[in-house]
């Protein structure tokens, strides 16, 4: 993705595309799982970390990003789709492998409706499936 989209995507969110958050996107978006700030903060060495939080505080208001409870004790997040507002209707399955400790996103794998008895409001759903990735399956297989 071009700088460019990554301006046009920030503004269509209505947040002003600094460089900072121009690269704290890109680095979202470039990473093949979802990342804690933790992780951010070892890829963006040179960027402080109240930095990081910061701005994933603005993109999460803004529906840049959304976060994911893995149960590993800190957020994951990943960049939402470029026309999603992050409803319950968006949200998909993860997978917390509990090997390597990566989180994964499984966009085509929607979550199941739940009925809630009448009264009750949905706002968000974390739906987390916990096991052995495809790369540590086969790794175990090997030993």
């Amino acid at each position: 993705m071009d700088s460019q989209k990554y301006v046009t995507r920030l503004e269509k969110k209505g947040v002003k595309p600094t460089a900072l958050r121009l690269l704290i996107l890109r680095t979202l978006i470039e990473a093949d799982a979802a990342v804690s700030l933790s992780d951010l903060g070892v890829r963006l060495e040179t960027v402080d970390k109240s930095t990081i939080f910061r701005t994933l505080t603005l993109f999460l208001a803004h529906h840049v990003i959304h976060a994911i409870e893995d149960g590993s004790g800190s957020l994951k997040y990943e960049v939402c789709a470029s026309e999603c507002d992050c409803t319950v209707d968006d949200m998909h399955t993860h997978f917390y492998c509990e090997c390597c400790h990566q989180t994964f996103c499984f966009k085509h794998i929607h979550i199941p409706r739940v009925d809630l008895p009448e009264g009750f409001q949905v706002e968000s759903i974390n739906y987390m499936v916990k096991g052995t990735c495809a790369t540590c399956s086969a790794r175990k297989n090997k030993d």
